[in-house]
């Protein structure tokens, strides 16, 4: 039985292409970028054609891309870095209460370093309004962190509004845009963004690589110390074959954007429309339009209970979805801290079903997944006869 992979969200399978790219970096051009040798030329021609490439992505300049171990560790080196610049850790970050736990779990590790942190609510559609983020800004303000697409819901934010806002009050502005990169156009100058965090393994390239983009200009203090590689900023010796595989991934993303995003949007749309008719008491969590083209976040009234099992039958059945965030699995069954900040109650923020398309899934697998899910659906009990049958127990 082939797997269906409807969870891209986590991690996309590996472009053979960009396996192609990186192959002789594992074997014939194995040099150390900073040697200066022939063999170490040819490692650093291969880093510094990759920095181009991704730089490429987001009208960014080479010299502006330092290449971190992924997403992560960027989101780390952007914000510690950014408030540690000029000392230890100070002053006031506002930050999306919907970040990635890479984002907030440096937040609060700053918290405990004295620098305040205010936490902005999105709306109902898990959008935040820049005007809300304008009124958080304080005097001693020093960074806005907004991510650019949320990885649960899949809601676009509105980045270069908040970006404006950022510019305009003097205070550096950083997106995470894990989910968002080699999906959306992103373009760092009329978004007024300062630091971005990539990850190549969410645009089919390779897992072990990240990229930060950081402006000319702005100043940060490292938080990896050693060799000095990477302007000083990311001391260690270069992951040639995956810094290559990132580049790969990141040209491919570039020339097909287009017209890839509008297949997505009508494969999302074909699963949203089949189910308003098949499964009528799903609901679609976040904005219908303003999201990421190959991403649902389902819902399924009176069933958020049993999510851990619907997405279990659907594996049987040889169809990979998640129920939330990969990096939050051990949470599992836990009401969702993004769905809360939302303002869903605990009960149905135990129960969104992430449905997340790529480059390689087809019109014959999400038939298949449209004629399995009602049948799993169906073969589960809704919490509303479980509370009948808890009360007749009492």
């Amino acid at each position: 039985m082939r797997l269906i992979y409807f969870d891209h969200s986590a991690t996309t399978p590996l472009d053979p292409r960009v396996r192609a790219a990186m192959e002789p970096l594992l074997a014939d051009v194995f040099g150390n970028p900073s040697s200066l040798h022939t063999a170490g030329r040819e490692a650093r021609a291969a880093v510094d054609r990759a920095r181009s490439q991704v730089a490429e992505l987001l009208h960014a300049g080479p010299g502006e891309i330092v290449f971190v171990a992924g997403g992560t560790e960027a989101d780390n080196l952007a914000i510690i870095g950014a408030l540690s610049a000029s000392g230890p850790p100070s002053g006031h970050l506002v930050v999306s209460a919907i970040e990635h736990p890479a984002v907030l779990a440096t937040c609060e590790h700053l918290r405990r370093s004295g620098v305040a942190v205010t936490e902005v609510p999105p709306d109902a559609d898990g959008i935040l309004d820049p005007a809300a983020v304008a009124e958080a800004i304080r005097p001693d303000t020093r960074l806005i962190s907004v991510m650019a697409a949320n990885n649960v819901v899949g809601t676009l934010q509105p980045i270069a509004a908040i970006g404006a806002i950022a510019r305009g009050h003097g205070v550096l502005f950083h997106t995470d845009a894990v989910q968002a990169l080699g999906k959306v156009p992103i373009d760092v100058s009329t978004m007024h963004i300062d630091l971005l965090s990539m990850s190549a393994h969410k645009l089919h390239g390779p897992k072990g690589i990240g990229a930060l983009f950081v402006r000319k200009g702005v100043a940060l203090a490292p938080i990896v110390h050693g060799g000095g590689q990477e302007r000083g900023l990311r001391s260690a010796t270069e992951n040639v074959a995956g810094i290559a595989g990132f580049g790969c991934a990141a040209a491919i993303a570039s020339d097909g954007m287009a017209s890839e995003a509008t297949r997505l949007v009508a494969l999302r749309d074909r699963i949203l429309d089949t189910l308003a008719s098949a499964l009528p008491h799903a609901y679609l969590i976040g904005h219908r339009y303003k999201r990421l083209p190959g991403h649902i976040c389902l819902g399924i009234a009176g069933y958020e209970g049993e999510t851990i099992k619907l997405l279990l039958a659907l594996d049987e059945a040889g169809i990979a979805v998640s129920t939330g965030s990969a990096c939050s699995a051990h949470h599992a069954g836990e009401p969702s801290s993004i769905l809360l900040a939302m303002g869903f109650d605990p009960i149905r923020a135990r129960g969104s079903l992430r449905i997340t398309l790529g480059r390689f899934n087809t019109d014959a697998e999400v038939d298949r997944f449209l004629e399995l899910l009602p049948r799993a659906v169906a073969a589960l009990r809704p919490l509303a006869h479980q509370a009948q049958l808890e009360r007749s127990l009492c």
